[in-house]
């Protein structure tokens, strides 16, 4: 693996973590949700770390700002996903 300045970052870390914890919480889905909520919420968390790491690839200010908004946007989309799993009753709070 690369030793990239982004993998220093707090941010960067805890969003590895966080994949994780994504990934180890959606184990426990109905099988039924195999490609669509488990997929989602898999996907999303995986693009808030992606984003981090482009967004420090860039050699500009305002193309880092636009990934950490895009990185934002997907830590929202994971946000819903739990809340609708909650409803759903595949998460508790």
């Amino acid at each position: 693996m690369l030793d990239l300045a982004h993998k220093t970052l707090d941010v960067w870390k805890k969003s590895l973590e966080f994949v994780s914890s994504i990934y180890t919480l959606t184990q426990t889905f109905p099988r039924e949700e195999q490609f669509g909520l488990t997929s989602q919420l898999r996907r999303a968390s995986v693009s808030v770390i992606s984003n981090i790491a482009e967004g420090f690839a860039r050699s500009s200010k305002i193309e880092t700002r636009r990934f950490l908004e895009i990185a934002r946007s997907s830590l929202v989309e994971v946000d819903t996903q739990i809340e609708i799993s909650i409803t759903l009753k595949y998460l508790t709070e």
